[in-house]
């Protein structure tokens, strides 16, 4: 039996950005309910780790260095007046956190609070606390799957499927938040095994527009045979060929690429943080606990003993591309819908390029913020007749295939995804022939999944996963044969330059035939 809620406001996710959605949506007097593909709090890249947050005080010169210290990275397609905003938004939140929700934020040897860094469980921890005392309703292990409309296109709620009652469920909302994380395409990166690119999918098919879709090829660098792709520490390490010697050029913000050829090759890549005296090893164990207990596991002294390292991807939870917002409540480009978080574009204050943590806790912090209050006043606006609108279901492939059904699973489409888009020498190491023949077997996969994928009860999730994943990599690459030179994080082999004339951003969408194109970028 179908459970049926209404609400003014659905928030889809469960980490940081869905989480400040849903509670200032509900401290702007409306009814919300938060529905997260696991258990709030705990779930996402956020709860199982630690994060810096892009915290700086409202100083003129402090707030300029930050502006400026990325800007050169990102292609210069950042928008300074969007950086001010998060940076004052993110500063009022953080603050916030430490003085009502009693964040237990450490302090410096004069006495003053750190307010730099994130505990990732305890934040989420309090998070979960605060969004359920302000009577937000939450769905946990509920994951959804498809977007409701209206007869106007607007969009008035999503469905789903509970996993522990094993029953489906649907939500009629004057506004939907989507706030459902990036795509790290299952490569085991920590913390990514519920970001599969749902939003955008789900977005796609009411017809909102993505953005930055190129800047898509991050990779972290791990311990081999695990999944801590925390990669701050590894500007204090060295990496060495089997044979013991320097591998030349290899380095975390600059020289991944070299450990990415190294690999491809076969020969193995090892790490050691020999570069951090014993102030800074101190501090890094503090910082980031969750960093050092795969090396304590293994029984390996990180800062004296070398250790194999790969790359897993991280696509657009590291990256920059997402959901395109179109204004300063990050509403998409449908009415009633939208974005936050990872599941939104980032290039707004990154441009093309951005690392773990710092920026991406502040956009989550801020974009969170912004979109849960502008949604509670869209609902308000429509009035109380909006739960009641008669709604149609907007999801297609995986839950309603255009052709018989086939043998096809979720579990080989997922395969055929991952044979495209997790290979250095396909993703990470971009040449338009190679990405042009990796779309064409993407496209058919699509074709293969919008005819003849189906799944029912509990499987629709696998199957929506999976044809989630399939539109993002088709995105992604469409995206990044229209860049060809190379800008942020988004480098062609065959346009190794970067391009003064194609100083744009690249908008995206579309289903069965997915489409990019340049947009100018505001002076």
């Amino acid at each position: 039996m179908t459970l049926e809620l209404d609400a003014d406001v659905l928030v889809v996710g469960g980490g940081p950005a869905a989480t400040w959605a849903a509670l200032k949506a509900a401290e702007d007097g409306a009814a919300v309910v938060l529905a997260d593909k696991g258990y709030c709090g705990t779930s996402g890249a956020t709860a199982s780790g630690g994060t810096g947050v892009w915290y700086v005080p409202p100083e003129p010169e402090a707030r300029e260095r930050a502006m400026a210290s990325r800007e050169a990275l990102g292609g210069h397609l950042a928008d300074r007046r969007w950086m001010a905003r998060v940076l004052d938004e993110t500063y009022d939140r953080i603050n916030e956190l430490a003085e009502v929700a009693r964040y237990p934020f450490p302090t410096g040897p004069d006495g003053r609070p750190l307010r730099n860094g994130l505990q990732g469980p305890e934040y989420m921890r309090r998070q979960r606390v605060r969004v359920r005392r302000a009577g937000v309703r939450v769905l946990d292990h509920s994951p959804v799957t498809e977007l409701l409309t209206a007869d106007d296109g607007a969009v008035a709620g999503a469905a789903g499927h509970q996993r522990q009652a094993d029953r489906p469920f649907r939500v009629r909302a004057g506004a939907v938040v989507l706030a459902t994380g990036g795509c790290a395409f299952l490569s085991k990166a920590l913390g990514c095994d519920v970001n599969t690119g749902d939003g955008a999918l789900f977005a796609a098919e009411v017809g909102a527009e993505l953005s930055g879709m190129e800047f898509s090829n991050a990779y972290g660098i791990a311990p081999e045979h695990t999944s801590v792709t925390k990669t701050a520490f590894y500007n204090y390490a060295t990496f060495y060929r089997a044979d013991g010697s320097v591998l030349d050029g290899a380095g975390s913000q600059r020289g991944r690429s070299v450990i990415a050829r190294t690999l491809l090759t076969g020969e193995k890549v090892f790490g050691k943080l020999d570069r951090a005296d014993e102030a800074a090893r101190g501090a890094m164990r503090l910082a980031q606990p969750n960093f050092f207990l795969t090396f304590d596991r293994l029984g390996v002294d990180p800062f004296t003993q070398p250790f194999p390292v790969t790359l897993l991807a991280e696509g657009t939870v590291r990256g920059t591309g997402g959901i395109r917002i179109v204004d300063d409540g990050c509403a998409t480009t449908v009415p009633g819908l939208y974005a936050a978080g990872d599941a939104a574009t980032r290039e707004l204050i990154c441009g093309g390029f951005t690392g773990g943590g710092s920026h991406n806790a502040a956009w989550a912090i801020s974009s969170g913020s912004w979109s849960g209050r502008a949604a509670a006043r869209f609902a308000r606006a429509l009035g109380p007749s909006a739960r009641q609108r008669p709604v149609r279901a907007a999801g297609g492939a995986g839950l309603r295939p255009t052709g018989p059904a086939t043998s096809l699973s979720a579990a080989e489409v997922v395969r055929a995804v991952q044979a495209e888009v997790l290979p250095y020498d396909k993703n990470y190491l971009r040449h338009g022939d190679v990405l042009r023949t990796a779309l064409g077997q993407l496209d058919g996969t699509w074709s293969a999944v919008r005819s003849g994928l189906r799944a029912e009860g509990r499987d629709v999730v696998r199957a929506r996963q999976a044809a989630a994943m399939v539109a993002h990599a088709r995105w992604m690459y469409t995206s990044a044969l229209v860049r060809s030179e190379s800008r942020g994080m988004a480098k062609r082999l065959d346009f190794p330059e970067l391009d003064p004339a194609q100083h744009f951003r690249v908008t995206s969408g579309g289903l069965d035939a997915a489409w990019a194109r340049p947009q100018e970028v505001a002076a």
